[in-house]
């Protein structure tokens, strides 16, 4: 199988890589993470004139037409940096399911906006009894008038503060986990009854938790078919799984990289320490975990978007528990490897350590994703006998 990128693609990698070494470095991350926003619209603007805001969205809408690897390749290219901006949340999850569910009025109003860096919209469905399941939602949204009522909460919503929409889902009928029932609703940022509370995550980023007290909306609020709204978050959700997979790789990459850098100057007893044949060992384990987590970062970004259902949700778990492994040893092993340097806000292996602990639970944990592997590959004979 040929894993070579085409032209197209390795010039949008090498934008972005020029991109945050020049205007992306650790002194102005910084300073964006301790600013009010903790994003910087300088650099959203200069993603979108990149165009990695417009990957997802179709030529029609003046978007680029691209698809996961690409997303992937930019999201790799972009991970040393640490981006602070709501990259992942708007210009993947939210674009893809905007694109994939609404309605040409939709699309034509928001798509367009979002690729130029006008308009950041983000996804609301996470709920804290979820626990990575995407069908779980508890939020319920009820027919009112000519409109809709909205009740419920939703929980680390990545970058809602600085969204200008979020794109809620609701229970319109049915149990939490049903595939069925889910609606998806346009929420204006200063909707009368919605409660923000935004705090800092532990990787530089901002989330909040949403309340959702009678959230009153006109019909055209409501994003795609009545009811048939999961699918599609799942969708978008498998896609962004597959472009944080490519993120975390991205950043094991670079601790990898700052690793042997610094094991070929740190001297001790005369001579580098990198010549130290236990070191080099662990090292080695650190390339080949990063091996195996970047194959299966591929197979997400190119299983991401399979028809069958069981197969995607097979290989987007089995990339993320490949990865969250990976990114577990390799933190450990960079962090350890740096000595007490590496514990502390002066160097990027810290920072690109809670990148990494943070990526772990982001669209569902490495435990939950085994499970759901160890369900998924069950034969049906085996689920039908458990099942008894």
């Amino acid at each position: 199988m040929d894993f070579s990128f085409n032209e197209e693609q390795q010039q949008l990698q090498e934008a972005v890589s020029r991109f945050v070494r020049g205007d992306y470095g650790f002194a102005q991350r910084h300073a964006i993470v301790a600013s009010p926003e903790g994003w910087s619209r300088t650099a959203w603007q200069g993603l979108a004139d990149l165009g990695v805001l417009a990957i997802n969205v179709p030529e029609a809408h003046g978007g680029l037409g691209f698809g996961p690897v690409e997303t992937a390749l930019a999201l790799q290219a972009a991970a040393p940096a640490m981006l602070c901006e709501p990259v992942l949340a708007s210009a993947v999850v939210a674009t893809v399911l905007v694109r994939d569910a609404g309605d040409a009025a939709a699309q034509a109003d928001l798509l367009p906006a979002m690729a130029a860096g006008e308009r950041i919209v983000v996804v609301a469905h996470e709920e804290a009894a979820a626990r990575g399941e995407v069908r779980w939602v508890e939020t319920r949204a009820r027919a009112d008038g000519d409109g809709y009522l909205l009740d419920g909460r939703k929980a680390v919503v990545l970058h809602a503060a600085a969204a200008d929409e979020l794109i809620v889902s609701a229970r319109m009928s049915g149990a939490p986990g049903d595939a069925q029932g889910v609606s998806l609703f346009r929420v204006p940022r200063d909707a009368a009854g919605m409660t923000v509370h935004s705090y800092p995550t532990i990787d530089g980023l901002r989330a909040a938790d949403i309340a959702l007290d009678g959230v009153r909306l006109p019909a055209s609020a409501l994003l795609g078919a009545e009811g048939k709204g999961l699918p599609a978050v799942e969708r978008a959700f498998g896609i962004g799984l597959a472009a944080l997979c490519a993120e975390a790789v991205g950043t094991m990459q670079a601790m990898v990289d700052a690793t042997v850098e610094y094991l070929k100057t740190r001297q001790q007893f005369g001579q580098p320490i990198g010549r130290f044949q236990a070191l080099q060992h662990r090292t080695a384990d650190m390339l080949l975990h990063l091996e195996q987590a970047r194959s299966m970062g591929y197979l997400a970004s190119i299983r991401c978007t399979d028809d069958d259902d069981t197969e995607r949700r097979r290989a987007l778990s089995a990339a993320k528990v490949t990865v969250g492994q990976a990114a577990r040893f390799i933190g450990q092993q960079a962090v350890q490897l740096h000595g007490g340097m590496g514990m502390t806000d002066e160097l990027d292996v810290s920072h690109w350590f809670k990148r990494l602990l943070a990526v772990g639970t982001r669209f569902g944990d490495t435990d939950s994703h085994l499970q759901r592997f160890a369900a998924l590959s069950r034969s049906p004979a085996t689920t039908a006998l458990a099942d008894e």
